[in-house]
């Protein structure tokens, strides 16, 4: 018999995963303080509207606000005293008319002035692409011809290390990264450990939550992780990359949720009017925001009517064929 060489070490034990399914109070409370920058972001279509109410509620101040385009839940929050700053490329009520309070506090300074830092959307898209890549900055060639570097010293000008031949080194304008303390997102699905899956229109939501330091995910529902292996490709989040998942059914209200419910369309109409008066601002604010405790007050106090109105029918996917190994 030869010599017995040293033991391996036992096998450990599989260390539970940990469940990231947190309320939204108890979210925001965590993740979101005073004087950060945070980034909200979705395209249109699911807008995370519950976590900016609730961020209202629980009266945050000082934020710089990411969001590529800033609509009602930014007017929202800038009336209800939580932000000094927007990085933004587009501002406006979604073809629905124009946001007062942001307009006031731009135009006019009133009733405080609010810091904007404007890129274009790609401008953005190059932020949170260096951002999410831990890039010094992203290069835009779009600016050229712009005004937009008259306004905006962060955009600036580098020379490319490469030239054609025969050529001179070409000038471009480039972006700096953008690293928010936290990224709050709203999707469809994600399971307990915080696997994110999107369907419909999509937009910069991975490369914020992948930019941020910290990411919040909130959903229309959670479900067993079953479900999600069982359609991996639609995962556009991976768990890794996220804090906390935050089941908030009609969060994204007035904007849609694919396969959820449609676009309140009669809400951003009503937003201008809504907004143009301060005084009516801060009353709604009082009745639809400080006047609930939750978000699920929120959506009980919209009426079974409206609910019933903007509710979508089926149009299922098709299944898919992953295949596996006999």
């Amino acid at each position: 018999m030869g010599p017995v060489g040293p033991k391996s070490p036992p096998i450990e034990p599989l260390r539970p995963v940990p469940d990231k399914v947190m309320t939204m109070r108890d979210a925001i409370a965590a993740y979101v303080h005073d004087g950060d920058t945070v980034c909200l972001e979705g395209f249109t279509h699911l807008i995370p509207t519950a976590a900016g109410h609730e961020i209202i509620r629980q009266g945050r101040r000082n934020l710089t606000v990411v969001r590529m385009t800033a609509d009602i839940v930014v007017d929202q929050m800038l009336a209800a005293d939580c932000v000094t700053k927007l990085v933004s490329s587009f501002v406006g009520n979604s073809s629905a008319g124009s946001l007062g309070e942001l307009r006031r506090r731009i135009e006019r300074g009133v009733p405080k002035p609010l810091e904007f830092e404007e890129y274009s959307h790609y401008g953005m898209v190059g932020r949170y692409l260096a951002g999410a890549q831990r890039l010094p900055f992203y290069p835009v060639r779009s600016y050229a011809g712009s005004d937009l570097p008259s306004v905006n010293p962060a955009i600036r000008k580098v020379t490319s290390p490469y030239a054609a031949v025969g050529q001179e080194p070409e000038e471009l304008y480039v972006v700096p990264p953008i690293h928010p303390d936290v990224t709050i997102i709203h999707a469809q699905r994600a399971d307990r450990l915080g696997n994110t899956q999107i369907w419909g229109l999509t937009g910069v939501q991975a490369e914020a939550v992948f930019a941020a330091r910290r990411a919040v995910v909130v959903v229309e529902e959670v479900v067993a992780d079953e479900i999600v292996r069982s359609d991996p490709n639609r995962t556009v989040i991976p768990a890794h990359a996220v804090d906390a998942v935050v089941a908030c059914p009609w969060g994204a209200h007035p904007s849609f949720a694919q396969g959820h419910y449609d676009r309140d369309n009669d809400f951003y109409r009503a937003w201008s009017q809504i907004s143009a008066d301060p005084e009516r601002l801060r009353s709604w604010i009082a009745q639809w925001i400080h006047g609930t405790r939750d978000h699920t007050e929120y959506v009980a106090k919209l009426g079974t009517e409206l609910r019933s109105r903007l509710a979508v029918g089926e149009a299922l996917s098709q299944p898919v064929n992953y295949g596996r190994r006999r």
